[in-house]
């Protein structure tokens, strides 16, 4: 007999190594800014170590974000539209999602103009914040003080440009920092005052879940505006204890991060997935809603959804021929209540007075 030789699959191989797809991804991302900062500092010889702590918290968050998010990932209905969004990520009309989903978050408008505005704030003040901080803490970007009175801009161990230390483009430099801090405080506070006048947010809002993290980015920005102050204003007197305060509220904010509401701003950019899902299907076919006729979501959304449930074990099909999910959301809701009525109130040809509402 002649003995059969197999090759191992590299990937296979690779993948045993590690204990699950959390231990590989926190492999990979810790390997790549290891190597990235091995670059930006030229060799390591630009570390700041003023900044360590915030590179601490920078890791401890990336942990928790990998694991909310294979945690998430793994769910049937998240890898539905992750693969199908992947494979359609080159539509025409992606650049303009993207636009509208994470830069001028057209998605709130119906909401209104203030709502609007303070997600405006908040998400860009945030965002914003991350881009100057981020690359500072890993040494993909730090500054070198020449004699001549300028500085040297350093990105990724190439120097990218000289500006005057008393210029305007290296003030908006000192201060960028300083002008996000401005923009989140502006935007916490108008979601505060929405959130403590409208009589249906307070009692929908919970202290942990809803509060807590506005007033984690409301101090984080107020203690990095001290820091100005003190150190303008005070020639840098009681500056050693506030960056202190400071630092350790960004450290709590970015462990935090993962687990809060404030999930959703590293979470965001896979809304253009769901929506290039939705928009592509429904180009395809429209489903019909079995009682009303009306056109509510895309054939192919409306079988995922069953094939999801029954994954699950969870059967929605019912006596009068027609699955659940082929139900529009008023007509689903009718078809419940008159489970617990006994009135065919789901035939009633009425619309809700909420059914066309926006936001």
């Amino acid at each position: 007999m002649q003995a059969s030789t197999k090759t191992a699959n590299p990937d296979h191989s690779f993948n045993r190594a590690f204990a699950s797809h959390f231990a590989k991804s926190m492999f990979l991302t810790v390997s790549g800014l290891v190597i990235l900062s091995f670059i930006g500092t030229r060799m390591f010889t630009h570390v700041d170590l003023n900044l360590y702590g915030y590179m601490v918290g920078t890791l401890v968050f990336i942990g928790g974000f990998f694991y909310r998010f294979i945690a998430w990932g793994e769910r049937p209905p998240t890898k539905i539209f992750i693969k199908k969004g992947i494979k359609l990520l080159f539509r025409k009309s992606t650049p303009k999602t993207t636009t509208e989903q994470l830069v001028t978050y057209k998605f709130i408008w119906n909401r209104g103009i203030y709502r609007w505005t303070q997600h405006l704030l908040m998400g860009w003040g945030c965002v914003l914040s991350c881009f100057v901080t981020f690359p500072l803490v890993f040494g993909w970007m730090y500054f070198t003080m020449d004699d001549n009175g300028y500085y040297t801009v350093i990105g990724m161990g190439v120097d990218l440009m000289k500006v005057r230390a008393d210029g305007i483009i290296a003030f908006f430099f000192y201060n960028a920092l300083n002008f996000t801090a401005i923009m989140v405080i502006a935007g916490v506070c108008m979601a505060l005052y929405r959130r403590l006048k409208n009589m249906q947010a307070r009692a929908e809002q919970k202290f942990i879940y809803d509060f807590l993290p506005l007033y984690l980015l409301l101090f984080i920005s107020i203690t990095g505006l001290l820091l100005t102050f003190m150190n303008v204003f005070l020639h840098g007197a009681g500056q050693p204890i506030m960056s202190m305060i400071h630092q350790f509220s960004v450290i709590v904010t970015l462990i935090y991060l993962p687990f809060g509401k404030l999930a959703h701003i590293p979470f965001r950019p896979l809304s253009v997935f769901a929506r290039n899902y939705r928009e592509h299907y429904s180009e395809q076919a429209e489903k019909e809603c079995k009682v009303c006729g009306t056109h509510f979501v895309s054939v192919e959304q409306s079988n995922d959804v069953i094939d999801v449930l029954g994954m699950n074990n969870l059967e929605f099909a019912k006596k009068e021929g027609f699955h659940l999910a082929e139900l529009c959301l008023p007509c689903r809701r009718k078809y419940r209540i008159a489970q617990f009525s006994g009135i065919a109130t789901h035939e009633i040809k009425v619309k809700e007075a909420n059914q066309n509402a926006k936001g």
